[in-house]
C-alpha cells in the first residue's frame, strides 16, 4: 500500500510546496482535489498540468483525483450541484466538472477518479432513477478520459454506506463504478465491525481514504482523537490484497498541515501495513 494525503488538507500551502512537504515526510501518493485554491479547473492550463506532472514524478508521488471541492461549482451552496440535483442543467454542470477533472488527472498520470452521489434534497419516486442515471453518466464521462470511476459512499448522501453501494452495483451491472472506501465513514455510518466491512469491500477497492473518526459522528479527526482502530483496519486493508494509495483526509486541518502530515506518518509507521510485508 502507498501512504498518501489529500490536498484538501493542504489548502494554506501552494500546491508545489504542499507536495514537497509530503515527499519530505516520506509520502508516496497524493489525492488531488481541483478547487479554488489548487488546480482550479477554470484557469489551470495544460502547461500547468505538465509542470505539475513532472514534479509528481520527481517527488515519487502517485496521484489520484478527488472531486469533493465544497464551493467550486456554487459559491453559495456547499457541494452543489450534484448527481441528485433535480434541475437537469445543474446536474450537467457536475458532469462537466467530472469530465474536466478526469482529463486533468489523465494529464497528471492518475488512474482513478473518486466521486460521490450527492445529497437527495428532493426525495421522491424518481430518486432511484436520478441516482442510477447520474452515476451512469458520471462513470461514462470519467471513463471517456481514460480514468477509472470510483464511487465513494458519503454519510448523508444518496449512497451513504457500503451496503447502498453494493445495491447500486447490482442495479447498474456492467456500468457500475469501482469503490472508494473512506475508513472513517465506517465508524460514522456503522454497518458492523469496520474490519469485516473492509474484508467484504476488498474485491471492489480502487481507492482508500483514512482518518480518525468517532462512532456515529461524521467529523474527520487527527489520528488518536477518535475511535478508529488503525492497527485493525490497516491489517484488514492489506489482507484484501489492495496495494494502492491510502490517503489521509483531513480537510479541516490545513491551518496545521505540517503537524498533521507528520502525525499521520507516525501512525503509518506504527501500524502501517508496509511493516508486515
Amino acid at each position: 500500500m502507498l501512504l498518501g494525503y489529500q490536498s484538501n488538507g493542504l489548502q494554506n500551502h501552494r500546491l508545489p510546496e504542499a507536495l514537497q512537504l509530503l515527499a519530505a515526510n516520506g509520502y508516496q501518493a497524493v489525492g488531488l482535489t481541483p478547487d479554488t485554491c489548487h488546480l482550479d479547473p477554470t484557469i489551470t492550463t495544460d502547461r500547468d498540468l505538465d509542470r505539475l506532472a513532472a514534479l509528481l514524478r520527481e517527488l515519487g508521488l502517485v496521484p489520484v483525483m478527488e472531486t469533493g471541492a465544497r464551493f467550486l461549482l456554487d459559491p453559495q451552496h456547499k457541494h452543489e450541484p450534484t448527481l441528485m440535483t433535480v434541475d437537469a442543467a445543474a446536474r450537467q454542470r457536475r458532469l462537466e466538472f467530472y469530465r474536466r477533472a478526469a482529463a486533468m488527472g489523465a494529464r497528471l498520470g492518475a488512474e482513478v477518479l473518486s466521486f460521490w452521489s450527492g445529497i437527495d434534497r428532493a426525495p421522491g419516486a424518481d430518486s432511484g432513477e436520478r441516482l442510477r442515471a447520474g452515476v451512469r453518466a458520471a462513470g461514462a464521462a470519467i471513463a471517456a478520459e481514460g480514468l477509472v470511476p470510483s464511487l465513494e459512499p458519503e454519510p448523508g448522501m444518496a449512497v451513504a454506506t457500503f451496503a447502498q453501494w453494493l445495491q447500486l452495483r447490482e442495479e447498474l451491472g456492467s456500468e457500475a463504478p469501482a469503490l472508494t472506501l473512506d475508513v472513517g465513514h465506517l465508524y460514522a455510518e456503522w454497518e458492523g465491525e469496520p474490519v469485516d466491512v473492509i474484508g467484504a469491500a476488498g474485491p471492489f477497492l480502487r481507492q482508500v481514504q483514512l482518518e480518525d473518526m468517532r462512532r456515529g459522528v461524521h467529523e474527520h479527526l487527527l489520528p488518536g482523537t477518535g475511535d478508529v482502530d488503525f492497527d485493525g483496519v490497516l491489517t484488514a486493508i492489506e489482507n484484501t490484497g489492495y496495494r494502492g494509495p491510502v490517503c489521509f483526509e483531513l480537510g479541516r486541518d490545513s491551518h496545521r498541515a505540517p503537524a498533521a502530515v507528520a502525525a499521520c506518518r507516525a501512525v503509518w509507521d506504527r501500524f502501517g501495513a508496509h511493516r508486515r510485508r
